[in-house]
């Protein structure tokens, strides 16, 4: 049963790859939704048996091979954190999946494309059903690999093929540090199955880092970090996901919002018995999550590409799981996770659907009052943004509020900047999530009189002023809504049913390892939760309730009722406008000091090192050398007796003076 799992969607991707041109485009969407379908299905029956009958399973499927006492291995671990991430992957999945055969409708890449996003869930299946670090790192590469195709999908679009390279070369660096993770944890602990990585972490604690002061474990999980760094697009590794955006939407919403960026998250929170052994390790997750909960906010502020402002909202929000992270709160990252993921995925196929509706215009300024147009992507895009700012009884309030109490409990020197950057990043994603609603659903209608930009229905461009039926949006078909409709419902309860379990119950607690007697926010927590309700009603009186609500206000005075004021703001401020515009000049620094000098690097290596020294000294040179010495020499080889014969008296008497040397000079023998 498990292995059908994995195995469904991987059937699906090679019929829709290899044989799409003969079944055609309808059966491209049949079997690879069929696959996904049955992977849904499976993952929902073992969740089942693993919350009502505590079922658990880890055993090899197959061994692949053996090097000294090293198992390399295909293996399953199923277990809460398991089965939950695998019922949000498949039915993220099915929905993507569902809604493609609307948004590709006209793509010539039809069938591709569902080959590629059933090969991705496939990867993303492997990776989260692990019990090694071998298929761990497989399914790692193996979704970073159909990120890079699926973003350069429109591998005609110059933009397109340059940001997939760019996700690729930023996850290469993370991959880096995660493999050399995993070799530490070889190299020291001789294994790679989670289970003897776990039972010998005491041991790997006491050992030191060879040649410095530093704790290995230390060293471990700042490596493995570094992975879940370039994966889940931690600053300074972030800058490869608003790129990422060139894609076609529902990827967006697949990987950069409900799976593959959760990758990293999923695996810190596994490695639990770890991370938990280094203060070090953890301080520095979550500095780097505060960094990137605060700043990738701001950015989403001065977007006006309505799939940018959602990209920088999942960096933030990744960097809130982070944060969570490193108050060794997993099992509130983790849960986070879960909300997010339906919430983010419902916020990106909205943002899709009004990009159909607006016929592929992406910018929200030329847009405004599409809520009479487009009344069930309307409703449910406000619920996702009430779900995302953490209103009270959405399932954002819970795992996000959790994640604010989680931090406020911890005693790591870090978690007091942490505490600062989450409140403030509470207005902010208010702020620039309500910002995009209204802008998008409210106020003046900005689409009659301008013409579309990359405008795809040619017949219609004639239209006179553009009031013909092209221009006017129209609500998405069914295919379309009906994901919409079923993402928003656990957008909006799965937080109320599932808290209980999920943080103080036993769902997680074999799967999540915590100390309570080094970090106590878990455990402090557990003693001020009284319930789901009681919970949302004290939410109600809390702060970041009441910097939520500012953040909508301000929002609705800014751009329904006083638009001049963002304008003056941003004329009076140009120089931080300025260098928001630019992403604080990351993209700049990367071109012009990291790559220019890797080149530069190479330039000199080349030139100075291969043509002057290897090349021009030593092959050339050596060559240069013996033909010299060959063309003294070959004057000497004339082929006459006579001239041998004097060369052979000339070197006796050379000889012979040579040895009678120190008699001639000195002849009485002084």
């Amino acid at each position: 049963m498990l292995l059908a799992v994995p195995l469904a969607p991987l059937v699906g991707a090679i019929v829709a790859g290899f044989f799409g041109k003969t079944v055609g485009r309808r059966g491209s969407h049949v079997v690879t939704i069929l696959g996904v379908a049955i992977a849904f299905i499976l993952s929902a029956l073992t969740l089942k048996d693993v919350v009502m009958d505590g079922a658990r399973f880890n055993a090899t499927v197959y061994e692949w091979m053996v090097l000294g006492g090293l198992k390399m291995e295909v293996g399953f671990l199923v277990d809460g954190l398991t089965a939950m991430m695998m019922c949000v992957v498949t039915f993220v999945s099915l929905m993507v999946h569902i809604y493609t055969i609307g948004y590709m409708e006209e793509d010539p890449g039809y069938q591709r494309f569902f080959s590629y996003i059933s090969l991705f869930t496939f990867s993303m299946l492997m990776l989260v059903m692990s019990n090694n670090l071998l298929q761990l790192f497989f399914g790692w590469e193996a979704v970073g690999l159909v990120s890079y195709l699926l973003i350069g999908f429109w591998y005609t679009k110059p933009t397109a093929i340059f940001a997939n390279m760019k996700a690729f070369l930023v996850n290469r660096v993370g991959d880096f540090g995660f493999i050399l993770g995993i070799g530490l944890i070889v190299a020291y602990g001789g294994t790679l199955s989670y289970n003897e990585v776990f039972a010998k972490a005491g041991d790997l604690a006491k050992l030191g880092f060879p040649g410095t002061d530093w704790m290995l474990i230390t060293v471990i999980c700042i490596c493995l970090f570094i992975g879940a760094m370039g994966k889940s697009a931690q600053f300074p590794l972030h800058v490869w996901l608003p790129d990422s955006m060139e894609g076609p939407t529902p990827i967006s919403a697949l990987i950069h919002a409900a799976t593959m960026v959760t990758a990293g998250i999923f695996m810190v929170a596994r490695m639990s018995p770890l991370f938990e052994l280094s203060d070090t390790a953890l301080s520095f997750v979550m500095t780097i999550g505060a960094i990137t909960a605060l700043f990738m906010g701001f950015l989403g502020i001065i977007q006006n590409d309505i799939k940018r402002v959602v990209a920088y909202s999942t960096l933030s929000q990744l960097g809130y799981m982070t944060v969570a992270l490193g108050a060794s709160a997993y099992s509130v990252a983790v849960f986070h996770l879960m909300t997010h993921a339906f919430f983010k995925a419902l916020l990106f196929l909205a943002a899709g659907s009004v990009i159909i509706g607006m016929h592929h215009d992406q910018d929200i300024r030329n847009m405004g009052g599409l809520r009479k147009y487009m009344p069930i992507t309307w409703i449910t895009s406000l619920l996702g943004s009430l779900a995302l700012i953490g209103t009270p009884l959405f399932s954002g309030f819970y795992s996000k509020d959790s994640i604010i109490e989680a931090v406020h409990l911890s005693h790591l020197p870090a978690a007091g900047f942490a505490n600062f950057a989450v409140m403030a990043g509470v207005f902010v994603t208010a702020f620039y999530s309500f910002r995009m609603y209204f802008l998008v659903f409210h106020g003046k209608e900005h689409f009659h009189h301008k013409p579309f930009p990359g405008e795809h229905d040619h017949h219609d461009d004639h239209d006179d002023h553009g009031h013909g039926h092209a221009h006017t949006p129209h609500e998405s078909p069914w295919v379309v809504t009906l994901p919409l409709v079923l993402l928003a419902i656990p957008s909006v309860i799965i937080g109320f049913f599932t808290i209980q379990p999920m943080l103080y119950g036993d769902f997680f607690k074999d799967a999540i390892f915590v100390n309570s007697t080094l970090h106590p926010a878990m455990h402090e927590l557990g003693e001020e939760f009284h319930g789901a309700w009681a919970m949302a009603i004290h939410g109600l009186t809390t702060a970041p309730f009441w910097l939520a609500l500012a953040g909508v206000v301000t929002s609705y005075f800014f751009y329904m009722v006083k638009p001049a004021i963002p304008t003056w703001i941003k004329a009076k401020f140009s120089f931080i406008d300025r260098i928001l515009e630019n992403k604080y000049y990351f993209d700049w620094f990367n071109e012009n000091v990291l790559a220019a000098g890797a080149r530069l690097l190479g330039r000199g290596l080349w030139k100075g090192g291969d043509v002057a020294l290897i090349d021009g000294a030593a092959v050339n040179g050596s060559a240069r050398l013996v033909g010299g010495l060959a063309s003294v020499v070959r004057l000497v080889q004339t082929g006459y007796l006579y001239w041998y014969a004097l060369v052979m008296i000339l070197g006796v008497v050379g000889l012979m003076t040579w040895q009678l040397w120190p008699y001639l000079s000195n002849p009485l023998g002084k």
